[in-house]
């Protein structure tokens, strides 16, 4: 996926957050903010991107988010329930109705049986208490799994708040 089919799915993003009055924060690990650049990449993000948080250390997710020492000791960095904590620590931190969060293994190194290389953990945080996650594998090299991880997050979050929407 190219950058500008990235930023196509950062304006829809946009596009609907703007429609229902509502502002974005990000949480990315594996991604490097890369999240955040598509989406202030679009002319007008000041009115629905609220802010963006890059964590990449387990230090940075307790810190900034929030992140329980425990659940990175007993699930690990790239685990559902980190992701989970990461958006919602996202929204706690900020001033967002949304929060999206990314954390995985991008490679070429880093995987192990259990969380191979490609291995990418996504949670969306939400109004009224709504919190999803899931994980993907993803093929290729470093770039082509972040690229994937960026396109996955921003498409979640458009189903996600579209049908929060209706």
């Amino acid at each position: 996926m190219d950058q500008s089919a990235l930023e196509a799915l950062a304006a829809a993003t946009g596009d609907l957050l703007r429609g229902n009055g509502q502002r974005l924060a990000t949480a990315e690990s594996c991604t490097g903010g890369w999240v955040a650049m598509c989406l202030t990449a679009i002319a007008g993000s000041s009115d629905w991107f609220e802010r963006g948080f890059v964590t990449y250390s387990n230090d940075a997710k307790r810190e900034m988010l929030g992140v329980e020492a425990g659940t990175l000791a007993a699930h690990g960095a790239v685990s559902e329930a980190t992701a989970l904590a990461m958006a919602a620590g996202a929204l706690r931190h900020s001033r967002a109705d949304w929060a999206l969060a990314v954390t995985g293994i991008a490679g070429p190194a880093g995987g192990s049986p259990d969380k191979p290389v490609g291995t990418v953990c996504f949670a969306w945080a939400g109004p009224d208490g709504r919190l999803d996650a899931e994980t993907r594998r993803f093929a290729g090299d470093r770039a082509a799994v972040r690229a994937q991880s960026v396109a996955h997050a921003l498409r979640g979050l458009l189903d996600r708040a579209a049908t929060h929407a209706a």
